[in-house]
């Protein structure tokens, strides 16, 4: 009788311990990232997503091409690694049931000139190769700050809507050769080429910071922080799902703005911009 109440007792606190289990299991939230802020800036606030109930599970995936088409597979629930720009030309491409939507604004990543064969914009010549992004919104951005910086010519009235590639380069005084490459290929090129133009996501992990090493770079102040601000990005539909509102709430926190302005690895590099860019928050 002893032993069949003990066992009773064993298998009710067995149960009560399930049960308690259960109430504070955390609810999973999957993510794709790129390496370097985002995945850095996800596992940042991995903690407070969890104090919130959730439990985030951040995978880093290579380059950009892989990300969106996951996210609205339904592979993840949300992506971090793009701009407004580049997630509309992904829109662009697919049907409605593939479409995304950007949620959550929380930095702006610099793009810059940075030396390779030659050190300074002046010391451009005859027949020197630039390289540059290949995807079609990061490519029109990277050929607008050429231009910016004086190195070449584009057509009159070219701004970010443009689809520019290399074929809309015109010479300014010395005959260029645009290279168009993998953005994450960009830093290996420097080698190669007089200059590369590079997002600071891809500088950053090989050593190149933006506010000491880039010849040219981009205004922090001007219109190019805002729309390039990058987006946590979800399929649409879920804007307003609770998740989404944890992680809202954990990356405009200020411990991740103080960890944005006082991370030294990234130089000048990450710029926290929680507004993202109010022309386009409706869309």
């Amino acid at each position: 009788m002893k032993k069949s109440l003990a066992l009773v007792l064993v298998l009710a606190l067995s149960l009560s311990c399930v049960s308690v289990l259960a109430e504070t299991a955390l609810t999973p939230i999957r993510v794709a990232a790129s390496a370097n802020p985002h995945e850095i800036l996800l596992n940042f606030v991995k903690d407070d997503l969890a104090q919130a109930g959730f439990d985030l599970q951040v995978t880093w995936i290579d380059g950009y091409v892989l990300q969106n088409p996951a996210t609205s597979a339904g592979e993840y629930d949300a992506n971090f690694f793009q701009h407004r720009p580049y997630l509309n030309d992904y829109n662009a491409t697919v049907n409605e049931e593939e479409q995304l939507a950007a949620v959550i604004p929380v930095h702006y990543e610099p793009f810059g000139v940075y030396p390779g064969t030659k050190s300074n914009l002046s010391d451009i010549a005859d027949g020197d190769a630039i390289a540059v992004p290949n995807d079609p919104s990061n490519e029109t951005r990277a050929l607008l700050l050429l231009q910016e910086a004086g190195l070449i010519n584009l057509p009159e009235g070219a701004n970010v809507d443009s689809g520019l590639t290399k074929l809309d380069v015109t010479a300014k005084d010395k005959k260029i050769e645009i290279i168009e490459v993998d953005a994450e290929r960009l830093p290996a090129t420097l080698a190669d080429v007089a200059f590369a133009v590079i997002n600071g996501n891809y500088a950053i992990p090989a050593g190149l910071y933006p506010t000491r090493d880039a010849i040219y770079l981009e205004s922090s102040e001007g219109l190019a922080a805002q729309l390039y601000t990058n987006y946590v990005v979800v399929k649409a539909g879920n804007e307003n799902a609770p998740f989404v509102e944890a992680l809202r709430e954990a990356l405009h926190s200020d411990k991740v703005k103080q960890f944005l302005l006082e991370n030294e690895d990234f130089k000048g590099g990450v710029v926290p911009n929680f507004e993202g860019d109010p022309a386009t928050d409706s869309q």
